[in-house]
Order: C-alpha cells, then sequence, then structure tokens
C-alpha cells in the first residue's frame, strides 16, 4: 500500500490495524536491523504502485558495514529491476554487503537479464528477502539458486507487509485476474446517493483525496454504465503519472452518451468500454471513432461477464482493478465473488429510505448474507474509512 494511505489508525476507531512487521525467521538470524532496511525498501517499491504494470512494485537497498550504500526500486515493465538500480548505485561497496528487497531476485530471462546473475557478480554477502515470488513456476528458485553459490540467504522480513503490497501481484500471478477493491462513499445509513440521485458529495474533501491516492495505485478504474450517466465522472488520479490507469465503463447495453467526459477528454484512449453483443454496433463504432477502447464480452442475464471482464483485465497486464459503483455493480461483483477487499468511506449523515444503497440487486436472505472481516478502521477527515474484506480470505 502508498506510505500516503497507510495512515495510522485512531485510537478512537483502530480494529486490527496494520500487521506489525516482525521478522519471520526462515533461515539464519534475522535481526532488528534487517526489519529497519526492509521497511525502506518498502517505501521505495511503494512509489512504484499502478506504473509497473504487469510486474510487480520492489524497493531494494544494498547495507555495507551498517550503512546505506545503494537504493532503488523498480519503476517501469520493461526496464531495470529494483536490484539493478541499488547495486549500480552500490557500486564496489556491495562487496561484503547485505542485499534487502521486497520479493525474491529474478533468476530467468524476461525483457531483462535474471537479478540472480547480477547479485553473484555483485559481491554481496547475503540477501534478504520479504517473501519469495508467489508464482508457483518461480518460488523460492531465485533464493535457492543464490544459497547454493554460497550466499547467505534470509526470508522472511516483514511479510505480512510485502505480503499486502504485492496482493495485487499474487492475484494476477496466481489466480488470473486483478486483485479487486470494491471503493464506496456511503452515508451512516449505507446511501451511495439520495432520491433524486445526487451524490456530490457525500464524503469530504480529505475522503476524496484518499480516493485520488488509491486511484494512482492501480492500474483499472471501474463503474457501471449508470453512475457513467448519472454522475459523468472523469476517473482522474490527479497526477501527471506516466502510466494511467484504464477507465472501464461497464455497459452491457451500450447507454453512455456520445458526450461522456471519458470520451471526450485528454485521457480518452485509456477509457475502456466493457459491452456485450446486446449493446448496437453503431454504438459500438461510435465509440471506437472517439478512440475509446471497446470489449465486447459474454452477456449474463444481469449485464456484462464480470469474470470474463477480469480475466480481460489480467490479460492487459493489469495487477489491481479498484470498482466506484455504482451500487448494480458493487452488488454483481459481492455476488459473483469476485471482491477481495472494500473500502467503505461512511460519512455522519443520513439520507433515508428514499436513497440509493451501496448495494443494489436482490439482496441476500441473512443466513446467506456475505460476511466480511473488518481489517482496519480510521478516521478521514469527518468520515471513517473501514476496510474489511470477505471473511476467511488473507489476514
Amino acid at each position: 500500500m502508498n506510505g500516503r494511505d497507510r495512515a495510522r489508525p485512531s485510537r478512537e476507531c483502530s480494529l486490527e490495524g496494520r500487521p506489525p512487521c516482525r521478522p519471520q525467521r526462515t533461515m539464519g538470524a534475522v535481526s532488528q536491523n534487517d526489519e529497519r532496511w526492509m521497511r525502506l525498501a518498502l517505501a521505495l517499491a511503494r512509489r512504484a504502485e499502478g506504473q509497473t504494470r504487469p510486474n510487480p512494485p520492489v524497493g531494494a537497498v544494498v547495507v555495507g558495514n551498517g550503512r546505506l550504500v545503494g537504493a532503488g526500486w523498480h519503476r517501469r515493465a520493461g526496464g531495470p529491476h529494483a536490484e539493478v538500480f541499488a547495486l549500480r548505485a552500490a557500486g564496489a561497496r556491495a562487496r561484503g554487503a547485505t542485499l534487502y528487497v521486497t520479493l525474491e531476485p529474478c533468476s530467468t530471462w524476461g525483457r531483462t537479464p535474471p537479478c540472480t546473475d547480477l547479485v553473484l557478480r555483485s559481491g554481496v554477502r547475503r540477501v534478504v528477502a520479504a517473501i519469495r515470488d508467489p508464482n508457483p513456476r518461480h518460488r523460492g528458485r531465485g533464493l535457492r539458486l543464490l544459497a547454493r553459490a554460497g550466499l547467505a540467504v534470509e526470508s522472511g522480513v516483514c511479510r505480512a507487509e510485502a505480503e499486502d503490497l504485492l496482493a495485487p501481484f499474487t492475484a494476477w500471478a496466481t489466480r488470473g485476474r486483478p486483485w479487486l477493491t470494491l471503493k464506496l462513499g456511503v452515508s451512516l445509513d449505507g446511501r451511495i446517493a439520495d432520491a433524486a440521485g445526487e451524490s456530490k458529495w457525500i464524503t469530504g474533501p480529505a475522503a476524496r483525496r484518499r480516493v485520488r491516492a488509491l486511484r494512482q495505485r492501480c492500474d483499472a478504474l471501474l463503474v457501471g454504465g449508470g453512475t457513467a450517466r448519472a454522475d459523468d465522472p472523469g476517473l482522474k488520479t490527479g497526477t501527471r503519472a506516466r502510466l494511467q490507469p484504464l477507465r472501464v465503463i461497464v455497459s452491457a447495453r451500450g447507454r453512455l452518451p456520445r458526450g461522456a467526459q471519458v470520451l471526450t477528454d485528454a485521457q480518452r484512449g485509456m477509457t475502456v468500454i466493457a459491452t456485450s453483443g446486446r449493446c448496437p454496433a453503431r454504438r459500438r463504432e461510435e465509440w471506437s471513432a472517439a478512440g475509446a477502447q471497446v470489449w465486447t464480452l459474454p452477456a449474463t442475464a444481469g449485464g456484462v461477464d464480470l469474470g470474463a471482464l477480469l480475466a480481460r483485465l489480467h490479460g492487459a497486464g493489469c495487477l489491481h482493478a479498484v470498482c466506484e459503483g455504482g451500487g448494480e455493480l458493487a452488488a454483481a461483483l459481492v455476488r459473483a465473488g469476485l471482491v477481495d477487499e472494500y473500502w467503505f468511506f461512511v460519512a455522519p449523515r443520513l439520507l433515508g429510505g428514499g436513497g440509493v444503497p451501496a448495494i443494489g440487486g436482490r439482496g441476500w436472505p441473512l443466513r446467506a448474507a456475505p460476511a466480511l472481516r473488518i481489517v482496519a478502521c480510521e478516521r478521514v477527515g469527518a468520515d471513517v474509512l473501514i476496510r474489511a474484506r470477505p471473511a476467511g480470505k488473507g489476514r
């Protein structure tokens, strides 16, 4: 998670909070200094969230004689990995030093050479990884190679934080789809709009800044066609980041107007209309002519096949998708079991029975209602952010 987005929960509203960064011994001895340097590597990795697809964000530092001699992070797919930047900066000072890296060094050729080759040439004496590669084909291979070459190898330092940071890459590598966060700004009585459909603004400016920071860390932003028609969102990140997230409008019948902001602004090439064969061919042609990408996906009784959409996003290299509503799309994602984490920004106001519910659809009987597990709760300005995950999933 981005450091700006992981502020310490307030004491008034703290539940599980963020897991502590405690080393977990897997090989050899681990010290408090290892924690210190791994935290720095994690902070560097977070700078790259949303900028490396389909690669994971990774940070690395080189420490010699108790002093930092090199640091770096992976900036873009196809570019040097974090270890390369850190070891280049260290130069000859890497000899006999320790390399800390948030993900075990790669050991196979891709668009760049294997980092294990460079590590062996650098002369470092010890390598400490936060976690092993989640890809079953590569898991542990780099560390085993380094250990066989005589280096001291450790893993598991700050494992919980690293797993949290790399959860999107893990989902992409092992499940064939992006990690999906469902973000909703709701009133205290669970409404995302009033009876007239007005939703700007339920939450306050601090919450909106936090949402923009979340957008900067993701690879795709999803909204339903109804929300796109009612709110005409720009889905902007608020930065000039080199790699912008895809803006995905889910509209099975193609009711998105030609004048929508996502079809007319300077980033319209990053707009994806996820539709189905129920959408008129003329409308799809209009969207393409406007510069948008049109994905025609299988239809379901409820609209677009969302599993197929996430598979397509996986193919586009997207590690982390954020859905910002509306209620019908949110309900469909929950019902399909596709939500990995929920972010509820709860505002201290009431909209009453005429308002639009956060989760639409036909609902569930109490005995079959999806169960969530709250993992963090904190104040964000006048609002409260509740983060939750499906019960039984992850930490």
